[in-house]
């Protein structure tokens, strides 16, 4: 499945208390920090108790959904759709990995 597909699929389980694009931007800004937590606080169980990670990638497929929907909701102001996304991702990092700078802080590597 691509990306585009994916979130074209998204959109449609996407519910929202309001219908207002920057409520929803908020609305899905917050639930994304919130699954991200999940994800972390399921890790650090696993580790705490040597447990695997199999219950991980329903808590990874619920931030990809907010990630999915959220774009949505921004490609208004920034013209990107997750396709656009992920390759622009892939490019800093490859651009990154060419200049040595994949490790370090800041936006501007």
């Amino acid at each position: 499945m691509y990306f585009g597909q994916y979130q074209s699929q998204a959109l449609k389980t996407a519910i929202f208390p309001d219908k207002d694009p920057t409520l929803a931007i908020a609305y899905l800004s917050l639930g994304l920090c919130g699954e991200a937590g999940e994800v972390a606080n399921k890790i650090k169980k696993c580790i705490r108790d040597g447990n695997s990670y199999d219950g991980i990638a329903d808590e990874l497929g619920d931030v990809l959904w907010y990630i999915a929907v959220l774009a949505h909701y921004l490609e208004a102001d920034t013209a990107l759709n997750l396709d656009d996304i992920a390759a622009r991702n892939l490019y800093k990092l490859s651009e990154r990995a060419k200049n040595g700078t994949l490790q370090g802080s800041g936006d501007n590597r």
